[in-house]
């Protein structure tokens, strides 16, 4: 639903969606907010930008969510110092293309309205178009 004084476009929830403070950072820009396996993403358009993450479960991995890709990790994490690979998800040692601005990080807020600032000026760092998934029959 739009409201005539934003441009966000919210999917109607039943649950409220942690750190809500993520849109008055990205404003104006028009985004969407998904459900998504207990957590709720954050696109424009067809990029996926952000997953804002807050479980009991797994609590190492609460926080915001940036989806990138590998060969940017270093350059982000010189911009977002708290910035760090996201590994137990996937329960391997392999970093996944995700990084994650921990919620328990002492500049979280900060980080957070940062990586906000990177997304609204464009960073090409910064989203990703999910690849479609084929359907059983389509296989």
């Amino acid at each position: 639903m739009t409201t005539p004084t934003t441009k966000f476009k919210i999917t109607p929830i039943k649950k409220n969606i942690p750190f809500d403070f993520v849109f008055d950072h990205l404003m104006p820009l028009d985004v969407s907010v998904k459900p998504t396996f207990g957590m709720w993403a954050i696109y424009a358009g067809e990029k996926i930008l952000l997953i804002l993450r807050q479980r009991q479960e797994r609590p190492d991995e609460n926080g915001v969510w940036v989806a990138t890709t590998r060969e940017h990790h270093k350059s982000l994490k010189s911009d977002l110092p708290s910035l760090r690979s996201i590994f137990a998800y996937h329960g391997s040692e392999k970093d996944t293309e995700w990084q994650l601005l921990p919620v328990d990080a002492d500049d979280f807020e900060a980080s957070v309205g940062k990586v906000c600032e990177l997304i609204k000026n464009g960073d090409e760092r910064i989203g990703k178009i999910p690849n479609a998934r084929q359907s059983k029959s389509g296989k």
